[in-house]
């Protein structure tokens, strides 16, 4: 009996997630399926589905359900300055190299509400960065990449994004980059003067511009390992050659076919380096 629960379980969220992709061309095919399992049961509950048939029926025939259930299917959970070693390591070993170049251009892949994103402006704006860069925040969820737009978070994480920052290596008052006012902190609009906003999506989209940074921080553990590899070689084709890739501490390049493609340069933050040669079949490198 608990192998047929099972059974009819696992064939609802397929069909479920087939109905998602036709009628939306949201694809969650390829997320881990113990990931995918738990959100939806927090969907279920929300609108008050018995089962994952009903979730879809809602999905197909009420407008406006699609919207509300990304909020589930995306993680939007982040905080400025997240592991402020990640940061240190980039203002200190990788923003010298990025000095290097003229123009600069960031892909924040996966921006969620936005703390990355202002995290990355503020460190580009206290290293002397910021005039010479382009950031494109991309997320899946439009209304997360709305929240993000708008810049405005509780201002009772503000004391958490403080430390972050602190620890981070900041060379000013976090309090400088907002505006505190009705229990909300609001950011400086001056910060994502120089950022692109748009829906992109990991799964299905290609690759849209040229980079020297790629920071997707904590989204590819949400993915299978085929759809890792699929994004892993999004961020290859668009970085330049010696360009970064930041990873979630939790997220590794290890098991990628893309591996090669890539210098480990601060393993424990999980920041690479794209190699400045292409290698050959054998492993070793072209020469110019």
């Amino acid at each position: 009996m608990i192998e047929k629960l099972a059974r009819t379980r696992e064939i609802e969220l397929s069909l479920l997630l087939e109905a998602i992709y036709r009628a939306s061309h949201y694809d969650f095919r390829g997320y881990s399926q113990a990931s995918i399992i738990r959100r939806m049961d927090q969907a279920c509950q929300h609108f008050g589905c018995s089962s994952l048939s009903m979730l879809q029926h809602l999905v197909l025939h009420q407008p406006g359900v699609m919207t509300r259930l990304l909020d589930f299917l995306t993680v939007q959970v982040s905080e400025l300055f997240r592991d402020p070693g990640y940061y240190r390591r980039l203002r200190e070993e990788v923003l010298p190299h990025l000095r290097t170049y003229p123009s600069l251009k960031v892909w924040i892949a996966g921006c969620s509400e936005g703390e990355e994103l202002y995290s990355m402006a503020i460190l580009f704006r206290e290293e002397g960065l910021a005039s010479r860069t382009i950031f494109y925040a991309t997320d899946i969820n439009p209304e997360a990449l709305r929240k993000a737009e708008a810049g405005i978070y509780a201002l009772d994480r503000m004391a958490l994004f403080t430390d972050n920052h602190r620890a981070s290596g900041g060379r000013s008052s976090l309090s400088d980059y907002y505006t505190a006012a009705y229990g909300a902190a609001v950011f400086d609009k001056t910060l994502r003067a120089q950022t692109v906003f748009s829906e992109h999506n990991l799964v299905a989209d290609q690759v849209f511009a040229e980079v020297h940074l790629v920071s997707c921080r904590n989204v590819l553990i949400y993915f299978d390992r085929a759809l890792q590899d699929r994004a892993i070689g999004l961020f290859d084709e668009s970085l330049v050659r010696g360009g970064f890739l930041g990873l979630g501490l939790q997220e590794t390049l290890a098991f990628s076919r893309h591996n090669d493609n890539f210098n480990e340069f601060a393993g424990r933050e999980k920041i690479y380096r794209k190699r400045l040669a292409p290698r050959d079949d054998e492993g070793r490198h072209h020469v110019a």
